[in-house]
């Protein structure tokens, strides 16, 4: 009954949460064939883009775009690749919060730290800058963006330096998870605290939430989620070129789709924390409560949950498991945490257990944390401190063992990606 009571409690908080923000626009579905075309031209890809007879043709469309899917999964090696940027740069300025509602309270705090900042009462901060490697219309978006929250230098000399990239959940504002990589800081884990692709500076002007990074524009939402993985790569170049040995990447929500299809194509990020994981793009997108006016618009232009999956298939974490299970005789090189909630909406539970399954089937080195709560309300308290809780006391555990495998002189060689291949058949 206690039971019955509680899920039915935590549902109807869930829906009004979900549901609080009015901004939510429907837009039609439009393939974006030519969000994809300089990638797949400049990779000697370009036979697979449609003629314009086909374009106009929403079946011939549809199913060249599955076909692209196909062909970036088997290229992901590619299509995730990227030149590194030579522009790196560290700004100063204070925060901003950016929002993405337009609620009474969330434009008064918007207000109060712009007014702090003019009365100097709020520090400024630094942000790492550079161009992404992603070229896309605007150049604000173009423009990467990551808060820069460096650890104190240790005592130790040698010590090995350690950071790791962070990235939010989808239409976060410029301040979500700032709190994380303090705590990272004083664990002696350099964060940078990443703006995805057209989320808070790098939001078009056009837009009230970040819209661009998932939408019934099926080729825009490819690109946005390649760009905002290598992006993710490019900090790391940036934190080697600073000394940092040891990296880790955590990401929530659709964060965490990024922070997986960076680690699949990434040996360097042996740290993974997978806040709220799920499997297909597609299925989350059609089933989840947040991106209901996004299943509107696919739903209105006829297409169904299945065939939504194939159209996102590239960008599907559940595609990419043998590339992020990287094990060889020296052991696993990648420590990984799962944490889903038992009364999630957003990221319905059965696609999360999926990904917890799947992980058990192919070896991989990971742990699991369950919320009693669900997506929006992970951000409420008291489940936002038990959710730090279970992030923080991870990432440090992870680092910590990083360090005594340094100390020990027992680094795994990484495997190649045919040998992992190899080693999961024989399993």
């Amino acid at each position: 009954m206690i039971k019955e009571w509680y899920a039915r409690w935590m549902y109807e908080w869930e829906t009004r949460l979900t549901t609080r923000d009015e901004n939510r626009v429907v837009r039609p579905l439009e393939w974006g064939f030519e969000w994809i075309a300089p990638f797949l031209e400049s990779h000697g890809l370009g036979a697979a883009l449609p003629g314009p007879e086909v374009v106009n043709n929403s079946a011939a469309a549809e199913a060249a775009m599955v076909r692209i899917n196909k062909l970036l999964i088997r290229h992901s090696d590619k299509f995730f690749s990227y030149q590194r940027p030579t522009d790196f740069r560290l700004e100063e300025r204070h925060p901003e919060l950016f929002p993405t509602n337009v609620r009474p309270e969330t434009l008064a705090q918007e207000a109060a730290i712009r007014q702090q900042a003019a009365e100097g009462k709020l520090a400024p901060a630094q942000f790492l800058r550079f161009t992404s490697p992603e070229s896309t219309p605007y150049p604000e978006n173009d423009l990467v963006n990551a808060r820069w929250y460096p650890a104190p230098a240790h005592k130790d000399p040698a010590r090995p330096k350690q950071a790791i990239v962070v990235l939010p959940q989808w239409n976060s504002d410029g301040f979500s998870h700032n709190s994380l990589c303090a705590i990272f800081n004083r664990m002696g884990v350099s964060a940078l605290r990443l703006s995805m692709p057209y989320h808070d500076i790098r939001r078009p002007a056009e837009l009230e939430r970040s819209d661009y990074s998932v939408s019934a524009n099926i080729g825009r939402t490819l690109m946005a989620c390649r760009q905002a993985v290598i992006d993710i790569r490019c900090c790391l170049d940036w934190l080697e070129g600073q000394g940092y040995e040891h990296f880790g990447v955590l990401g929530t929500s659709l964060g965490s789709c990024y922070a997986y299809l960076a680690s699949a194509h990434d040996a360097r990020l042996r740290v993974n924390a997978f806040n709220h994981a799920s499997t297909a793009f597609g299925d989350v997108t059609w089933a989840g409560q947040s991106t209901r006016h996004v299943k509107q618009a696919l739903e209105e232009a006829g297409l169904t949950q299945d065939r939504v999956r194939d159209l996102w298939a590239a960008v599907s974490p559940c595609y990419y498991y043998p590339k992020i299970v990287s094990t060889k005789a020296g052991g696993p090189l990648k420590t990984v945490l799962l944490v889903y909630a038992n009364y999630d909406l957003t990221f319905p539970r059965e696609y999360s257990l999926q990904v917890v399954d799947a992980f058990r089937r192919y070896g991989l080195n990971f742990e699991t944390r369950v919320l009693p709560c669900g997506h929006y309300t992970t951000g409420e308290t008291p489940y936002k401190f038990i959710d730090g809780w279970y992030l923080g006391w991870f990432v440090y555990r992870a680092f910590k063992a990083l360090r005594n495998e340094k100390a020990a002189g027992l680094t795994p060689p990484i495997a190649s990606q045919r040998e992992v291949e190899e080693e999961i058949v024989s399993r």
